[in-house]
């Protein structure tokens, strides 16, 4: 684990996460605003319903491109955000309130690309299939106590599954 980052520790779904995005969408719209040429959408295992999660609230925000919205990271301290250049040609990262203590992840990703619909397509397919959905709540809670220290590991770990699903659910395939 990096210095300062918060463990992984895997939760049972909570009812109050869609509220918590909701509050953080209308907050986000209005700061970046001339930025955003897509919705600003919760995604992550929080934005599955029954879904055990690691307590984060994920939020990606469609933007024109990376470039165009480089100005949209000045904007990030104001709503408690920290910027973090994490897979930069991805995205822009964004925790909240720290690395040691994450309410909330915010990616800003260029509207309809790759990135985008790869992203919703995972969500929506593991909302529709709850069989799927509890694979991967077994899957993360393995993954977190083996590497409850180490994010990077942990998220490389996953990759596998969410590859293999977003193929799946972007060829329409049950």
């Amino acid at each position: 684990m990096s210095p300062g980052e918060a463990p992984i520790e895997i939760v049972a779904a909570d009812a109050a996460w869609p509220a918590r995005f909701e509050l953080e969408r209308q907050a986000l719209t209005q700061a970046l605003g001339p930025w955003l040429t897509g919705p600003v959408e919760h995604i992550g295992s929080t934005a599955v319903p029954g879904l055990a999660a690691d307590a984060v609230i994920d939020i990606m925000a469609g933007v024109a491109s990376l470039d165009t919205s480089r100005p949209a990271i000045d904007a990030a301290p104001a709503l408690g955000y920290c910027y973090d250049p994490y897979r930069p040609d991805r995205g822009h990262w964004f925790c909240k309130p720290s690395p040691a203590c994450r309410t909330h992840h915010r990616h800003l990703v260029p509207f309809g690309s790759e990135q985008w619909r790869g992203t919703l397509a995972f969500r929506d397919y593991l909302r529709a299939h709850p069989a799927d959905a509890a694979e991967y709540a077994a899957l993360k809670m393995q993954l977190a106590r083996q590497y409850r220290d180490d994010r990077e590991a942990y998220t490389q770990a996953k990759s596998a599954f969410i590859s293999r699903v977003t193929g799946l659910a972007l060829a329409g395939g049950e």
